[in-house]
């Protein structure tokens, strides 16, 4: 059995780092005369605990193995849930145990999905908290699926493994340097983000906390109406350019850095992510135009924010879609599960997969007709064997095994069809809104039994960390390897 000192330490740093991170809240409140004591208990908690985990592993051995590296990858953003969970606990909105925890969870597996009635009224140290989360997750994302899950081997990610010098124990030795580099740009478009949505026409609360929210392609608004409340073509412009981001492998950023000024044309995955934006805008814009018997009054730039914001799991609104007929529904719930590129801040299936399992069923009607023919599969100009195919296939396959599973959970509670489907949709792939009058553009979770916002937030951590990362802690074999 492995030695976890060293994933509880890591945990105990998380924790008062969170900790501390509450004091910008309640800086937030001194500012707007806030009287809400909430984030100064919920901090000391969370130091206090993380002081306890980073004492009482001192001794810990600096190197982690991919057992720890499991372990800590679901249990840093389970930690992170609990106590981020506490300032919506002891604040003066009184969010019950299990709403505050949804919402915790919603925030840091940027999700977007909320349980607060009224967001135009509520706190700004609260508002400023949801923000700070979703930024929080969007960046431990990236890391993770940079550094760690190409290691971990989860669901094909080591298609994108930068370094393959070590080959089975110990964890990327740049992975230090690589962190840094891409917190840098992470903080780079955040602050650039929030310059021109202030230069748009938003407060400098608005266009940090959206800034933040818009990165992280997590959705979160400070107003009941999204992005929809500042009824601002410039705003939405700018919210378009800087999701599509925040939506591209940030590892392409870093080889565009290095001198690769080609690699934002030239890779594949970016490519198909922008190709799929073009036809989905295409279709739906014919579609409503067709429908309403006139092009003019069709928005070209609603179409595209929704449709932008739906892919890639922002969540961000600008009109109640729900209205356009049950055909947008559909191919809504359909971009929902492709999500965006592998290594940015979005979530879903990711158009890697998407473009592997293309070529496969390719591959596989070809062999039919030719059966003596060879055909490989190659991404990228590598070929891809059997295992990784296996891997890619599995990952799809439990993808949509777990969100039948979750949408059959969620209609015993009694919620209709629609209701159930899109939930079970919008957790798994973090996107935020559901589809219909309950939980759709206009709506929020509030309403559901707590039995269905507790499947929900397990729901939106297996999407979060890939399904593997969560998964194989159930598997006995795992732990009787090490």
């Amino acid at each position: 059995m492995s030695n976890y000192k060293t994933v509880f330490f890591t945990l105990g740093l998380l924790q008062i780092v969170l900790g501390l991170s509450m004091i910008i809240p309640i800086l937030i409140q001194i500012l707007y005369d806030e009287t809400d004591s909430g984030f100064i208990g919920s901090g000391i908690i969370s130091i206090i605990f993380g002081m306890l985990f980073y004492l009482s592993n001192l001794d810990h051995d600096k190197k982690i193995n991919i057992q720890q590296a499991f372990v800590l990858t679901a249990l840093s953003w389970l930690s992170i849930a609990i106590f981020g969970s506490l300032p919506f606990i002891f604040s003066e909105i009184n969010l019950s145990v299990t709403d505050a925890f949804f919402e915790s969870m919603s925030g840091i597996t940027t999700t977007g999905s909320t349980t607060i009635n009224n967001l135009n009224d509520s706190p700004k140290g609260i508002l400023f908290w949801r923000a700070m989360l979703q930024w929080l997750g969007g960046i431990g994302i990236i890391v993770m699926a940079i550094t760690l899950m190409p290691i971990m081997n989860v669901g094909g990610m080591q298609l994108f493994k930068i370094s393959s010098n070590d080959k089975n124990e110990k964890i990327l030795p740049k992975t230090k340097e690589i962190s840094i580099r891409l917190i840098y740009i992470y903080l780079s478009l955040t602050f650039t983000c929030s310059v021109i949505y202030k230069l748009c026409g938003m407060s400098f609360f608005d266009s940090f906390t959206h800034a933040m929210t818009t990165i992280a392609t997590g959705g979160f608004s400070n107003y009941n109406e999204s992005i929809g409340y500042f009824n601002n073509f410039y705003i939405e412009l700018t919210s378009i350019i800087f999701i599509l981001s925040g939506s591209i492998p940030f590892l392409a950023y870093l080889k565009f850095i290095n001198g690769d000024r080609n690699i934002l044309f030239s890779d594949t995955q970016i490519k198909s992510f922008f190709k799929i934006i073009l036809f989905s805008i295409a279709i739906l814009f014919f579609y409503l135009a067709i429908v309403n018997r006139s092009f003019t009054d069709i928005s070209l730039m609603s179409v595209s924010f929704n449709v932008i914001s739906i892919l890639t799991g922002t969540g961000y609104v600008t009109e109640n879609f729900s209205n356009w007929g049950n055909f947008p529904l559909l191919f809504f719930l359909i971009l929902m599960f492709i999500g965006g590129c592998a290594g940015s801040t979005t979530c879903g299936i990711k158009i890697f997969r998407v473009q592997i399992l293309y070529q496969f069923f390719s591959n596989q009607i070809k062999k039919i007709i030719f059966p003596h023919g060879i055909f490989n599969t190659k991404y990228e100009k590598q070929n891809i064997d059997e295992k990784f195919m296996s891997s890619v296939i599995t990952f799809i396959y439990l993808y949509i095994l777990i969100f039948f599973i979750s949408t059959a959970l969620l209609s015993l509670t009694g919620l209709d069809f629609v209701t159930s489907i899109s939930a079970a949709a919008t957790s798994i792939s973090n996107v935020g809104p559901g589809l219909g009058d309950l939980i759709g553009p206009n709506g929020n979770f509030s309403s559901l039994s707590d039995y269905s916002k507790w499947i929900l937030s397990l729901t939106m951590i297996l999407g979060r960390l890939e399904l593997f990362a969560i998964l194989v802690l159930f598997l006995p074999s795992f732990w009787r390897k090490y």
